[in-house]
């Protein structure tokens, strides 16, 4: 019993480090990985010497610019989209019990993969998508779909908007998790009432005095999707240009060239695409500035209305629309996977077949097998890490510092096709040649933030009483651990681990990397068949991919309530 206890607090003692550990090493440890072959230092192919020759081949490739203009344009211009609608929602709802309701919309649209989101709404706006079949012929007069170039247009237009579709509810959801904190959510809500007590406009009031106290809650979330945005790779290469594609995109087909010289290329594209996000940061934490500045004369100018009822209508209206665009796109979704002959402009397939759905369930196995396997290991070891270092802290009696938390959500804000080139170097480097091994890992790399996100403030919440009462009892912290605080977390805690679940499924890049092309999942499917096959199986695929984490967070929901009647019963 000692011999357990001592191991578990030398456990308890070490979890921080290990997890910062985890962390850094890797990222840090991918980013030299590919600074050595962007400037030439690459034994495998005999180059030994270091040189420019790398970036001289990137600078000189055909629509290098725009494809740093694509990548820029579409993370700022989504990014401030997601932001502005999180913002006038919240705003517009604030006191109303429609943000309860919009949550609930918006919320499952969170755990959907990029892929199959893009999927979805790559069917609502191409030619004969929902769209334009929902205004023919009666409106349009369009027997014919219309000859526009959504997706895969130019400027990235179908890009931008598949972006905003999808990080608008995280922000949305981040803050309303902010809200739920007990002291924040009353003391915001008091100030909001006191400021319309004094004559201002429910919409002012909530723009001068909720929205810079709020702001800091969500600022780690919004640079976390503007580094996301300007990085991505699944919605590019699904709703985004080909000629040229986005840098991101760009750097994934040079590195899986057959040309292995193209490896360094590839490479100093990842040097730029990190510099690119980067920059993106500095000029965000810039705009952070002016608007600062700017806004400070209108909080303080004790106006007390500014259109705020036009903005309200404004902003009812978007919300309507993009709700519905949500739902279009997944109705559409299901339409196409049941879809036998479905002729333009019918706004319903002539008939529903279940052919699509038996060709891919056969062949599906492996795939969903591979995805199973991958997110429970990831999830479960990420899981065990965050208990250990918030019961860590716990002891310590202090909250992780400030560089630890930032260190948490490193992966995060660091673009994954910057360091996952390098980590694919380093692993080659020890010689760790097991593809799940590497995947599993390279997903824990993106799980844990999520979960520690998730698990943080309900373990930091847990009332302490209950562990005193126990230690009182001669119950050492073991036991504590095990049988007061886990039981009583087991809620949060499986919310945790379907979210977990959740972002291991959506993962494409690093299971296209670290796996080397051996280990194929419903994503690494579902962007394949995106990429060429029929709409019908690739909308089979995006549905299979939603109904996975969606299954998750039912189990999630079940569990709890069965271990509670299996105890009351015992």
């Amino acid at each position: 019993m000692i011999k357990t206890h001592d191991t578990f607090t030398r456990l308890i003692k070490l979890s921080p480090t290990l997890l910062v550990a985890l962390l850094v090493i890797p990222v840090i440890g991918g980013l030299i990985g590919v600074l050595l072959p962007a400037f030439g230092y690459l034994p495998a192919l005999g180059m030994k010497e270091f040189s420019l020759q790398g970036f001289n081949a990137l600078i000189q490739t055909d629509g290098f610019s725009h494809m740093l203009f694509l990548s820029a344009s579409s993370a700022l211009i989504s990014t401030l989209l997601a932001l502005t609608m999180t913002i006038l929602i919240l705003a517009c709802f604030f006191n109303s019990p429609w943000l309860k309701r919009i949550q609930r919309l918006l919320g499952p649209i969170l755990v959907i993969p990029h892929a199959a989101a893009a999927i979805a709404i790559s069917f609502l706006i191409t030619p004969s998508g929902f769209i334009s079949r929902l205004f023919s012929p009666w409106l349009t007069g369009w027997e014919l779909p219309p000859d526009w170039l959504l997706p895969h247009d130019i400027w990235g237009v179908s890009m931008i908007l598949g972006l905003t579709l999808k990080e608008l509810p995280f922000l949305l959801l981040m803050a309303l998790a902010a809200f739920a904190q007990a002291d924040l959510g009353a003391k915001l809500r008091a100030q909001h009432k006191v400021a319309m007590s004094f004559g201002y406009c429910p919409m002012t009031a909530f723009f001068k005095v909720v929205l810079p106290n709020l702001y800091t809650y969500i600022r780690l979330p919004v640079l976390a999707v503007l580094a996301y945005a300007s990085a991505s790779v699944e919605i590019p290469l699904i709703l985004g240009p080909n000629a040229p594609p986005t840098l991101s995109v760009a750097i994934i087909n040079w590195f899986n060239d057959v040309d292995l010289t193209l490896r360094i290329k590839a490479s100093a594209g990842a040097i730029a695409q990190l510099m690119l996000t980067a920059t993106l940061l500095i000029i965000w934490w810039l705009l952070e500035i002016i608007v600062k500045r700017v806004f400070y004369f209108y909080v303080t100018n004790r106006k007390r209305d500014y259109a705020g009822n036009a903005i309200m209508h404004f902003t009812r209206i978007v919300t309507v629309i993009l709700v519905a665009s949500i739902l279009l796109s997944l109705l559409g979704l299901v339409l196409w996977s049941f879809a036998g002959f479905w002729r333009f402009p019918a706004f319903l397939p002539d008939q529903l077949v279940l052919i699509h759905w038996q060709n891919a369930l056969t062949n599906i196995q492996p795939a969903l097998l591979n995805s199973l396997y991958i997110g429970f290991a990831a999830s479960a070891i990420a899981i065990i890490l965050v208990l250990v270092t918030l019961e860590a802290e716990q002891q310590r009696a202090y909250a992780l510092s400030h560089l630890s938390s930032f260190i948490i959500y490193l992966p995060l804000l660091v673009p994954s096709v910057a360091f996952l080139f390098g980590l694919v170097w380093l692993q080659e480097q020890i010689n760790c040649h097991h593809a799940y091994i590497n995947v599993i890992f390279s997903h824990l790399l993106f799980v844990l933030p999520y979960v520690f996100l998730s698990l943080a403030s309900s373990y930091r919440c847990f009332d302490s009483r209950f562990s005193i009462l126990a230690a009182s009892l001669g119950k050492p912290p073991a036991k504590v651990f095990w049988q007061v605080k886990l039981p009583m977390l087991v809620t949060p805690i499986c919310i945790a681990f379907a979210l977990g679940l959740a972002i291991s499924f959506s993962q494409y890049l690093p299971t296209l990397l670290n796996g080397a092309g051996q280990i194929n999942t419903i994503t690494t499917e579902a962007v394949v068949l995106a990429s060429g096959a029929s709409r019908r199986t690739s909308s089979v695929y995006a549905l299979i991919q939603m109904l996975l984490p969606a299954l998750a967070f039912v189990l999630a929901w079940l569990t709890p309530k069965l271990v509670y009647k299996y105890q009351n019963k015992a």
